[in-house]
Parts: structure tokens; sequence; C-alpha cells
């Protein structure tokens, strides 16, 4: 349940930085709840415990809301990649190397508010700031991902099982495992680590 709106005395308690990352926090859960079209600033201001007036003072729009919670977790997958690709030399030839990214990302999709607010930008970059932002992001994910030497293939096939990750989890599939069938094969060739292909 949301929490009731702040009073003014106990919200001067938090800095605003504080404050701001509250909000921020609680507009990634809306956004993952409802989408971008159907949450309102209202729903975020309800979810954060302040009031809507607040929401609006701190961050704008909706639009603009939305644009920086999607940039804050796009920016989160590039800050793990960074560290895993800055913490040891990189062999694209090396399986274990892929594995080691592949958890870096893994780790994170465990997080499906993280998870579907990456999804709903995606899918709203009709909406010209959303699609700005989304397209920088793939943009930026892949030229950092260069940064393992591997080949195109290579690039290809990690970012693409990774998508597919994503779709995975964002259906839910991994709760249906017990279930058996064709989704939960296709569940264990999918979450096994990332391995491209070797080049040739």
């Amino acid at each position: 349940m949301s929490a009731a709106p702040i009073s003014a005395p106990t919200a001067t308690r938090m800095s605003a930085g504080a404050r701001r990352e509250l909000v921020l926090a609680a507009a990634t859960r809306a956004f993952a709840e409802q989408g971008y079209a159907a949450t309102t600033t209202d729903t975020v201001a309800r979810e954060a415990g302040v009031s809507q007036p607040y929401v609006v003072r701190m961050f704008g729009t909706k639009l603009q809301l939305f644009v920086e919670v999607f940039e804050h977790a796009a920016e989160r997958i590039i800050e793990a990649f960074e560290r895993e690709l800055d913490s040891q030399p990189f062999d694209p030839e090396e399986p274990d190397d892929w594995t080691r990214l592949g958890h870096a990302y893994k780790e994170l999709v465990e997080d499906r508010d993280f998870l579907l607010v990456m999804l709903h930008g995606f899918t709203s970059a009709g909406v010209d700031e959303i699609g700005v932002a989304a397209r920088a992001c793939m943009g930026r994910i892949f030229a950092l991902l260069r940064r393992t030497g591997g080949s195109d293939e290579q690039l290809r096939v990690f970012v693409a099982h990774g998508m597919l990750i994503n779709v995975l989890v964002a259906m839910r599939a991994p709760e249906h495992l017990g279930e058996g069938g064709p989704l939960a094969d296709l569940m264990d060739c999918a979450m096994q680590e990332f391995r491209p292909p070797a080049a040739t």
C-alpha cells in the first residue's frame, strides 16, 4: 500500500538529494507497474508519500520524470558492465569472460522494477524524448561492449541473448519452470551463461 502524503516537518528532516532519490525510487515502482502512459505524477506522489505539486516542482512533467527514471536504469547497466570490464582483462575467446559479463547483467534483471522500466522505455519510444533516450541507451551499451574485443557476431549474440532473458523474466517465465513443457526447455536454454560463439 502506498504511503500517505508526508507532512512538511517530516520532509524537512531529509536532504534534498535523499528526497529526490526517494521520489525516483517511487517513480520506478509506479512506471514499472503501470507503464508510461497509465502512470501519473499523482500516482508517483502517492507511492513516494509526498504531494503531487512536490513531484512536479522537483522533476517537471511526467515525461521528464520518466526519462530520468529510464536513464537512471540505463546507467546501472553501463556501470555494471564497466565494473566487470575494468576488474580484469577480457578475452573474447574465453567463455568464462562472457559468463562473468552475463552474470553482471543477470544480477540487474533480478530487480523486476528495473527490468520493466527498461522495457516500458523501449516500447514507448514513439514518444520522441523517450525514443531519443532509448536509442542513446542501446548505443552506449553497444559501444561499451566493443571493449571486449568481441566480433560483431559475438556482440550480436550477447545482446540478443540479454534481450531474450528480458522478455522471459518480464513474462515471469522463471516462476513457472516447475510446469515443464516447451517453455521450461526454452528457459533451460536461455538462462545458461551468455556464451557467444567463438569467432571464426
